[in-house]
């Protein structure tokens, strides 16, 4: 009976063994992802160590490892960072970046880093993007990446774009988010204003010089009415105007009107 249960205590034993032996020497690769399968231990190791795998991969944990990389597009925004132009000025970056793991290119990416994605992204790709902008602000003054800010946005775009496909990577979409000196942004603030107030003053300036122009239009049509009605006036029609208007009733105030001369 003793042997019985020893038996029995030894095969659970053995079972729970198998069963986490089973769990921990199998991954499964899902979608979005590329597994490649390395190797840490043998004569393979430093030359077919890393192999592409796919699906549910069986593995030994004790001399074999595997890797997911993710094949979708991810973005990252790095911490800002500051570069000098060519004239000295102190510029600040605040990149971001959007970016996939060429297809077939985990197994190359690894061979070459021996880094997970993660941490490639982290400290490899964000020292090829500071290295990037040091050397384009390099080639640039300050009023001239000013003057020629899509012109240095391309650049970047365009050079960053080349590294990561050499490197097994497909640039997306790249941000610098390029902050100007607080010099420079206060100097280009105050030329707005001024253009704002040369803009305020021609139009102040025209709304005077139509207003002027109203008043004397209406002065003339003024002065023009007086002189017609000047003309028109005499003493026989402001007589004949007076008669049409009296009612026949001896004016209250100041003198009556003398219709007939005084016969003596």
């Amino acid at each position: 009976m003793k042997k019985r249960i020893t038996f029995i205590f030894t095969a659970l034993i053995l079972g729970v063994f198998m069963l986490i032996a089973f769990i921990s020497c199998n991954e499964r690769i899902d979608a979005g992802y590329e597994g490649i399968l390395v190797k840490l231990y043998g004569s393979d190791k430093g030359v077919q160590d890393v192999s592409l795998v796919t699906g549910r991969v069986w593995y030994n944990p004790l001399t074999e490892d595997v890797y997911e990389f993710p094949t979708y597009v991810q973005t990252i925004n790095y911490e800002s960072f500051t570069v000098n132009a060519k004239d000295g000025s102190v510029f600040s970056v605040d990149p971001t970046l959007s970016f996939k793991v060429k297809d077939g290119h985990s197994p190359v990416i690894f061979k070459k880093y021996r880094k997970d994605i993660k941490e490639i992204t982290e400290t490899t790709l964000f020292n090829y993007i500071k290295d990037a902008f040091r050397i384009e602000f390099n080639k640039y003054t300050t009023d001239s990446i000013i003057s020629n800010r899509e012109r240095f946005e391309h650049s970047i775009q365009t050079n960053m774009g080349d590294l990561l496909n050499r490197e097994g990577f497909s640039l997306e979409q790249m941000t610098s988010g390029i902050e100007y000196p607080e010099s420079i942004t206060q100097a280009i603030n105050a030329k707005n204003a001024a253009v704002q107030q040369a803009m305020k003053v021609e139009n102040e300036l025209k709304i005077a010089q139509a207003e002027a122009k109203k008043l004397i239009v209406q002065a003339e049509a003024e002065a023009r009415a007086n002189e017609l009605r000047k003309q028109s006036l005499n003493s026989l029609l402001i007589q004949q105007q007076f008669i049409e208007k009296w009612d026949g009733k001896t004016a209250i105030y100041g003198n009556s009107p003398a219709f007939f001369k005084s016969v003596n």
